[in-house]
């Protein structure tokens, strides 16, 4: 069985060197002088004003441990996964607490939250890249025709679904990170199901310090472990993804088709969703 237990109550350290002003501003002038920032060039500025205010922000603080991502928007989805256990199952987020995001990361959040709210669009889908992966504990998508297909199958599943909180509690280069509540109202079923989840947002680095951002890799954890990607879990997973969008006929997906021959990896192993399977343990009640 997938090694993540979706029955349990829906409720992470290498150090990090820091980067050189040079290196920052070198960084900085090679985005500035792309074709975006001569076109938009007082957007362009805002957006890395607050980028250089994040990375040395990183660079004092020190808290939050590096991914190793790759730093090439070429690879794959598989290799942005982001890998965690925690010290609890408890994700409930307060909001009091949360991370204050630029404008550019709140819109992406806000995209995301709608998304999750049973409130697909088009432009919305395309917040993820071609390749993209997203995995909780019930789908495995491993490309954005796949993953559009699990958002517009939503609405048809759910008679509503409710953000009642959220917390943002990283906002990096590498990842935004937050404590997601969510209320599921069933339609066939009068009942409602309310979830807490670890939502992992992992960043394309050609779009990061864009206005309009995106998604490689999209994690959503409902309990402390993490997922091994191995037994009939998993199998159900990946073949619930692989199947919905074939039966889907919602027209939006036509937006999305190139899509299933965007650029894939075998699906990565581990043998457990513990901190044995390169999932290294956080605390992330605080």
């Amino acid at each position: 069985m997938e090694n993540h237990n979706p029955s349990s109550s829906a409720h992470y350290t290498h150090p990090m060197s820091t980067p050189t002003r040079s290196k920052l501003l070198s960084s900085g002038f090679k985005n500035f002088v792309s074709k975006p920032a001569l076109t938009h060039p007082q957007k362009n500025f805002t957006v890395q004003l607050h980028n250089a205010q994040v990375r040395a922000n990183m660079s004092t603080a020190g808290s939050a441990e590096p991914m190793g991502f790759p730093k090439t928007s070429d690879a794959p989805g598989e290799q942005f996964e982001p890998r965690q256990t925690a010290t609890s199952e408890d994700y409930t987020p307060d909001p009091s607490k949360s991370i204050k995001l630029s404008g550019p990361r709140q819109a992406l959040v806000d995209d995301i939250i709608a998304l999750y709210s049973c409130e697909p669009t088009v432009q919305r889908v395309k917040r993820y890249t071609s390749d993209c992966v997203y995995d909780d504990q019930f789908v495995y998508a491993n490309d954005r025709y796949k993953m559009a297909g699990q958002w517009f199958a939503l609405p048809k599943l759910f008679k509503s679904s409710i953000n009642e909180s959220y917390e943002v509690i990283r906002s990096d280069d590498e990842l935004i990170q937050l404590k997601n509540k969510q209320s599921w109202t069933f339609r066939l079923i009068p009942k409602t199901a309310t979830i807490t989840g670890l939502v992992s947002l992992s960043l394309d680095p050609k779009t990061r310090d864009t206005e309009f951002m995106q998604i490689k890799y999209h994690k959503d954890q409902a309990n402390e472990k993490d997922y091994s990607h191995e037994g009939l879990g998993f199998s159900f997973k990946k073949w619930q993804a692989d199947n919905v969008v074939k039966h889907m006929d919602s027209p939006e997906l036509k937006e999305f088709e190139q899509d299933k021959s965007a650029n894939k990896e075998q699906v990565k192993m581990y043998g457990t969703g513990k901190e044995e399977g390169d999932a290294p343990k956080k605390d992330f009640t605080t």
